[in-house]
């Protein structure tokens, strides 16, 4: 075994984690080539948690003790098949819902009152007094947030600034000043605008089917800063290109880097790379907790923020 640590970077976006990692220990990147030669060190995996997890690899890893999430969402780790086997996970919680939050709002502004298509029209010199568009104002605007974590708290606190109502769905009632549906179907009639903000996982997926777009309706906006993979995309694009839904604003993807050419000849839509809690801050804070997480679990103490 080597004196420090050896731990296991997967994903090639967190690469820029490795110059600060190798302060305190060997560091391996994956995407480099299996790292059949340190297999018996390595120690720990850094882990995107919206990836899946490579089940395979970590059979291979003997002294694998620990997978550390640099992200706050882990849908893409098994956490079942990690606690059969005694592997303790760790993530970032806490650290940037509120600038996913910030992301949303952005998102409601952006689709609402036209701002992405208004720039384009400045630009491409095709504004004239009689193509300036008129908008809805959001004012009124019946919001429904699908997921009452800390991100949908935060969403939902934003919109009374905004005189915007907010209701809300979850599977489960919990105290809010909010009230709650009676189900997904029903908020997405009463609402104008639907965000989703829900937690990623298999029960989830495709969450926001075609039902629900078209309760929505061909005046509603949806927006999604959850994950891709908790709407029907496919739904998504026909109900667009149908006017069954009016508009939609995505930060996430069901595959990521998302194909351009998908999305080509979809009207009404705003398009950011998933970038909604991507900020310096959050960042620092994930980054803060994964160190954190790592030199517990190797001085043998407990971990800051486990999952499990």
């Amino acid at each position: 075994m080597t004196q420090r640590p050896a731990v296991l970077i997967m994903q090639r976006h967190l690469a820029p984690l490795s110059p600060i990692l190798e302060s305190a220990y060997d560091v391996y990147r994956f995407w480099e080539g299996p790292p059949i030669e340190a297999a018996h060190d390595i120690r720990a995996l850094i882990v995107a948690g919206e990836a899946p997890l490579d089940q395979a690899l970590i059979e291979r890893l003997p002294n694998l003790d620990l997978i550390a999430c640099f992200t706050s969402g882990y849908d893409g780790i098994d956490i079942d098949w990690c606690r059969a086997r005694g592997l303790p996970v760790t993530h970032a919680p806490g650290v940037n819902h509120e600038d996913v939050a910030d992301h949303a709002l952005g998102l409601i502004l952006a689709a609402r009152r036209q701002i992405v298509s208004g720039d384009r029209q400045v630009r491409s010199g095709d504004w004239t007094a009689e193509t300036r568009p008129l908008t809805p104002s959001v004012r009124g605007q019946k919001v429904g947030v699908v997921g009452l974590g800390a991100i949908g708290k935060a969403v939902a606190a934003r919109c009374a600034p905004f005189r915007m109502e907010v209701a809300w769905w979850g599977p489960r009632p919990r105290d809010a000043e909010w009230p709650r549906a009676e189900s997904l179907l029903s908020l997405a009639k009463q609402s104008d605008i639907l965000v989703v903000a829900c937690k990623a996982d298999e029960t989830n997926r495709g969450l926001i089917s075609r039902e629900v777009l078209e309760a929505l309706g061909p005046d509603g906006l949806l927006i999604n800063v959850s994950r891709g993979q908790v709407i029907d995309e496919d739904a998504l694009i026909a109900a667009l290109k149908s006017g069954a839904l009016g508009q939609a604003a995505l930060d996430v993807f069901a595959e990521e880097p998302t194909d351009p050419n998908r999305w080509a000849d979809v009207p009404n839509m705003v398009l950011t790379p998933h970038t909604a809690g991507a900020t310096t801050a959050g960042v620092q804070g994930m980054l803060m907790l994964l160190m954190q997480n790592l030199q517990a679990h190797f001085a043998g103490e407990p971990l800051k923020t486990p999952v499990l």
